[in-house]
């Protein structure tokens, strides 16, 4: 029986090594967002910093080891086989859940995730127990009090992270402003002194007391001369940091780089229960039973023992703290996580994530009701004032970068100290819920969601934040039914639970390597987002436009295919298939409209009054395009899905032949069109008029077959939706080719 447990005890590791892995793309990234997005350092150098701080805040995360001990259930009336029933059901659940989220970019919260998963898992068997008791109630299995305490302050940190990100950004604005060069002569001094007074004394003095190496007498000294020390570290530092700025050193990176280096500070001494707290507690609880247990059994053997604190070995620390550094370093999922944080923050407009939804509408629309409301009781002479520190044409930012060092170190240096004042107070606060609510609370401060983006930077964080009740609901719910599997089911479960996991993990990460290869955003737009002058600009936008109607004519040239193909054969998956396509595809001609205005507005009045109307029509005609297809799938599938009679021999052949010449002029314009070749289309031209001609015959001859009678009129008109739908797919693809030639063209008085 001792074997079984051993082997659970060792998977509960290796999973612990993948959680770590699974999780650090999640949350390590919380704390370079800021750095990188302010465009501080070189990645490489932000890297090295964090993981310093990561290894020293893995050292003091050992008092926060009991929430996976004793934070949610009662220990003292739970055999040391439910315990591991929990235990293995949690992980199980953790690092699949995880994964899913960090396949689709979205950053959710691993403390949330645990705790909820604890309480899933605990409750399952709680239910079990009360069931098969007369004397266990459910608030002797599960500790209530602790449980509802984390789980306040995990979500109110939401609103205190937001609300003080906005206060303090916007204070500082006032201060420093857009063109902070110009206002840092004597400020810079105290900000930076206050900044890493703040920095020590919450890394230092709340951090190190749960630390080994800390002496009572060491401890007792340090709070007896608290003011002492704060006092002196304020002084020492505002002139340290007013020193380097007359040494003409940035003291807004030194801040930024010291920010980043408490935030993973503060985010391994929080957050890395999540990872290795349940392993550890499952080896602390095996080998207690090996210990004590030999005479009871799994099932008789309660564990007490983990009332008491954690006393992790160092080495788990350390191993723990390198696990996390090579996997930030090398992790794409990571990548892709910041990037939606950082784009939902950014201080300039360009290529929206997120669409528009109504609630996002609704609150945009009180906003500006309560801002309008607020503006008529403020005086004129304040506004005027105010105004003056928001000139966002001002702004110093680095090329490449998403917002100024300003911000990045308010968010870094505030998210870190809410962190730490929680895991002070062994509070595991959502580092994914602080510093992503700080990072939106600044950007709302320094006006970077305008008129033109906020409904798209607001969808985004309602996005987000529905994706961390998601969290909640489905770790709750899936460690629930987990744990009743493995309680009932024994070690037969255990395999099959642990198989769909590794199973599911092959899956995502399948998934994940095909959907970044669909979705890899173009180099051209990142220029183009970055392009200054008129000539740079119209000449990135040509070569984006191409890139994107090529997209279009592809996508068009595939579906259509599919399409007709799959109806001729009643293929219904294929169909499906297809329909999900053109879904997927009318959402990126929405995004290739938004980022193509956006672009448009780089250009000067003239260069839109002659080019503009040609690329508004080529989107218009791409948009068409994609739309036709999705007519002609829609009723082709529906026809198919109930099984309806199919279309006759003749229909087949005659329709068939003409949709592989259609396809064959999509191929011939999309060739054309990566080739930037349009000199000479009269092949083209004339092939699209036969086509059309030829499908107008079809028409006709349709018409005729229902006045006479002949065969079913359903299929009928499903055959003459396909040939309509054929029609304007020819019609729209050279007209979208004429445009785009026009648009492509280069006149010289264009550029001057």
């Amino acid at each position: 029986m001792e074997t079984i447990y051993l082997c659970i005890v060792i998977f509960l590791f290796a999973l612990a090594i993948f959680d770590l892995v699974v999780g650090v793309s999640n949350d390590a990234v919380n704390f370079l967002n800021s750095a990188v997005g302010a465009k501080t350092a070189s990645f490489r150098t932000i890297l090295i910093i964090a993981g310093i701080g990561v290894f020293i805040g893995a050292s003091l995360s050992n008092g926060m080891m009991d929430i996976a001990r004793h934070g949610i259930y009662q220990p003292q009336h739970f055999y040391f086989a439910e315990i591991m029933c929990i235990l293995l059901a949690v992980m199980l659940t953790d690092v699949v859940l995880l994964d899913v989220f960090n396949s689709m970019g979205m950053p959710t919260s691993t403390t949330v995730s645990l705790v909820f998963e604890l309480l899933g898992g605990t409750l399952a068997l709680a239910l079990v127990k009360v069931n098969m008791s007369d004397v266990l109630t459910l608030s002797d299995l599960i500790n209530t009090d602790k449980a509802l305490s984390v789980i306040m302050g995990i979500f109110l940190s939401v609103a205190i992270a937001f609300f003080f990100g906005m206060i303090v950004q916007w204070l500082a604005r006032m201060v420093f402003a857009f063109n902070y060069k110009k206002h840092m002569k004597y400020s810079i001094g105290l900000f930076g002194g206050i900044a890493v007074t703040a920095i020590i004394y919450f890394m230092l003095i709340k951090g190190l007391k749960d630390t080994a190496f800390m002496t009572s007498e060491t401890k007792s000294l340090i709070y007896d001369n608290t003011l002492l020390i704060v006092g002196g570290c304020l002084v020492f530092f505002t002139i340290l940091m007013q020193v380097l700025y007359w040494c003409k050193i940035n003291v807004f990176k030194v801040i930024v780089l010291l920010g980043t280096f408490s935030l993973a500070m503060a985010f391994a001494g929080n957050d890395l229960v999540n990872f290795i707290g349940v392993p550890l507690t499952g080896f602390a609880s095996f080998m207690d039973y090996t210990a004590n247990g030999g005479d009871v059994g799994p099932d008789g053997f309660l564990m007490s023992s983990l009332l008491g604190p954690a006393k992790t070995p160092w080495y788990f620390l350390f191993g723990a703290g390198a696990i996390m550094v090579i996997a930030l370093s090398t992790s794409k999922k990571a990548h892709n996580v910041i990037q939606t944080s950082v784009t939902l923050s950014r201080q300039d407009e360009g290529e929206e994530t997120f669409g528009s939804t109504p609630m996002a509408r609704t609150l945009v629309r009180i906003s500006m009701g309560l801002a309008g409301s607020v503006s008529k009781v403020l005086p004129q002479g304040f506004k005027d004032w105010a105004d003056t520190r928001f000139r966002k044409d001002e702004a110093i930012i680095a090329d490449g970068g998403a917002f100024d060092l300003v911000r990045a170190s308010v968010n870094l240096v505030l998210a870190g100290l809410l962190i730490a004042v929680g895991t002070s107070m062994k509070l595991p606060l959502s580092t994914t819920y602080v510093t992503f609510m700080v990072a939106m609370g600044t950007s709302l401060a320094d006006r970077a969601w305008g008129r033109d983006s906020a409904v798209y930077r607001i969808t985004g964080v309602l996005s987000v934040i529905a994706g961390w009740f998601i969290t909640a609901g489905a770790a709750f719910t899936i460690c629930f039914v987990v744990a009743l599997i493995i309680h009932f089911g024994g070690t037969i479960a255990i395999i099959v639970m642990i198989a769909l996991a590794v199973l599911s993990l092959v899956r995502s990460h399948l998934l994940y390597k095909k959907k970044n290869k669909t979705q890899e955003k173009s180099e051209t737009l990142k220029q183009l987002m970055r392009s200054s002058g008129n000539e740079e600009t119209l000449q990135l936008m040509r070569q984006h436009t191409r890139e994107e109607l090529n997209k279009v004519l592809e996508y068009a040239e595939n579906n259509f295919n599919l399409t007709v193909t799959s109806f001729l054969h009643e293929n219904l998956r294929g169909l499906r298939r297809a329909m999900g396509s053109c879904k997927f595809e009318k959402i990126q001609i929405k995004q290739m409209k938004r980022t193509g205005t956006v672009a448009m507005c780089k250009l000067d009045s003239k260069t839109v009054l002659e080019k503009g109307l040609y690329y508004y029509q080529g989107n218009d005609f791409a948009s068409e395009l994609v739309f036709s297809i999705s007519r002609l799938c829609e009723p082709c599938l529906e026809h198919v899905d109930n099984n309806f009679k199919p279309l006759d021999a003749i229909q087949k052949g005659e329709f068939g032949d003409v949709a592989t010449a259609i396809t064959a002029l999509i191929h011939n314009c999309r060739i054309k069109m990566e080739a930037n070749d349009y000199d000479n289309m009269t092949d083209e031209l004339r092939q699209a008029n036969e086509l059309n001609a030829q499908l107008s015959h079809l028409k006709r001859q349709e018409l005729q077959r229902i006045q006479s009678q002949k065969g079913s009129v359903r299929v009928s008109m499903v055959y003459l939706t396909m040939v309509q739908e054929a029609q304007n797919v020819v019609t729209y693809t050279i007209n979208l080719m004429k445009v785009s030639r026009k648009f492509q063209e280069v006149n010289e008085h264009t550029l001057q």
